[in-house]
């Protein structure tokens, strides 16, 4: 091994030594860079995952001295409950070991081999329930994510109170992986046995530090509540505890949610799943929100859906199917143009002196209307009142209200066209 590996024989040497709480613990004097570690001592021990191998590891354990590092790994976010998928586990004189308890699901034996011994484990009322579904029952232990929070550490995290306290630095990628999965791959069985590689080293650490801020009483008090405490209960209602309940006030949306939350169950347990990856939660929140809110709108919903129903199952026999396609709404400007008014239809084509590029159908329109706008001296449309004259000695421009009919203008429009005093050219805007 490395110089890493040989500095783990007495890494409780390097805790941090700090007086009151001003520095906090581990915030002290500045420390050497962390170490990172990334072997286990003994290397990667082989999974085991049949009972000669479980009696094997059993008998080293019993013989073994001193407490006993425990974690478990679980799928939580993959599968349905916290079942453990791995344990680990390290002793003096017995090493470490890696047990597939689903090849192993009873461990009842290592566990009363274990029932003298102290148990380390970080954050053990996370770890209890999973080892206790597999016979893993402890009579003592030291936690030492809560030891951390009474001497008054910032951050408990395994791999801050590692790096903080004995100064070695631990690879935390694969914390949240997929546990079920089989075979498990080598860096990942790298990872598990490293939980455990300094676990009793921070506990003796640890230790120190609450004996010497005169809290280890009050820790070891805490320690046996954990261990001695039992089962929990089963959550009343635990469907109240999907996330964005907040949002849901009505007594018919809560209904909505509960039933979902439990078909939802039924669902993920049945097909081992996280119940997240049948149906999110955010999902039933918003489905319990669009439910109707008042009598009407749920009145009107069954007449809606039934009325849909009828349709859909009318048959379609003898019945004349439209055409595909998109009709079109109008004719063409152009077209309506000529059949009301032929002579104004004729200036919109191509000048005398050239055939330019054809109007679009928006510039046709423009012009059209332009074009349709009274005569000189023509009176507006009687239905708007007095007659008053609109136009001027140059081109026409149209009243604010209807004009003449469209005939009347096209006439007027020809007539100015064959004057050959006038421009031929379309008049532009003013």
């Amino acid at each position: 091994m490395t110089d890493a590996t040989d500095a783990q024989d007495s890494p409780a040497a390097t805790a941090p030594q700090v007086s009151g709480t001003d520095p906090g613990p581990g915030e002290g004097a500045a420390h050497p860079a962390p170490v990172p570690l990334l072997e286990p001592r003994e290397g990667i021990p082989p999974v085991i995952a049949d009972p000669e191998s479980l009696a094997d590891a059993v008998a080293a354990f019993a013989g073994g001295s001193g407490p006993v590092a425990v974690d478990a790994e679980r799928a939580s976010g993959y599968r349905y409950g916290q079942r453990a998928y791995l344990v680990q586990l390290r002793r003096a004189g017995a090493g470490t070991a890696l047990i597939d308890p689903v090849a192993c699901p009873d461990l009842s034996g290592l566990g009363a081999a274990l029932a003298s011994a102290e148990w380390d484990l970080h954050a053990a009322t996370q770890d209890l329930p999973c080892l206790r579904e597999i016979g893993m029952v402890p009579h003592t232990l030291f936690d030492t994510e809560l030891a951390g929070r009474l001497a008054g550490f910032p951050r408990v995290g395994l791999g801050a109170m590692v790096e903080n306290v004995l100064g070695y630095t631990l690879e935390k990628g694969h914390s949240a992986v997929d546990w079920s999965t089989r075979p498990l791959p080598e860096p990942w069985l790298r990872y598990a046995a490293l939980d455990v590689e300094l676990l009793v080293d921070l506990r003796d650490a640890l230790e120190k530090e609450l004996d010497r801020q005169g809290k280890l009483e009050w820790a070891l008090e805490e320690f046996d509540a954990i261990a001695t405490a039992p089962p929990p209960a089963p959550r009343k209602d635990p469907w109240r505890r999907t996330s964005g309940m907040h949002r849901v006030r009505r007594r018919r949306q809560l209904a909505v949610v509960r039933e979902l939350w439990t078909l939802r169950d039924r669902i993920a347990r049945r097909r081992d799943v996280s119940p997240g990856k049948v149906l999110p939660d955010a999902a039933i929140v918003e489905a319990a929100l669009a439910v109707p809110v008042n009598a009407q709108a749920r009145r009107r919903a069954p007449r809606l859906r039934a009325a849909g129903a009828e349709a859909a199952a009318r048959p379609v026999a003898g019945r004349h199917r439209p055409r595909q396609g998109t009709a079109r709404r109008r004719a063409p400007a152009a077209g309506r143009l000529g059949r009301r008014a032929p002579a104004a239809a004729r200036l919109g084509g191509p000048r005398p002196g050239g055939g330019g590029p054809p109007l679009g159908r928006a510039r046709g329109r423009q012009r059209a209307r332009r074009e349709a706008a009274p005569a000189p001296g023509e009176p507006d449309h009687p239905r708007h009142g007095p007659p008053r004259l609109l136009g001027a000695p140059g081109l026409p421009r149209p009243g604010r209200g209807r004009g003449g009919t469209a005939r009347a203008r096209g006439e007027a429009l020809a007539d100015r066209a064959r004057d050959p005093r006038t421009d031929p050219s379309p008049p532009g805007p003013r």
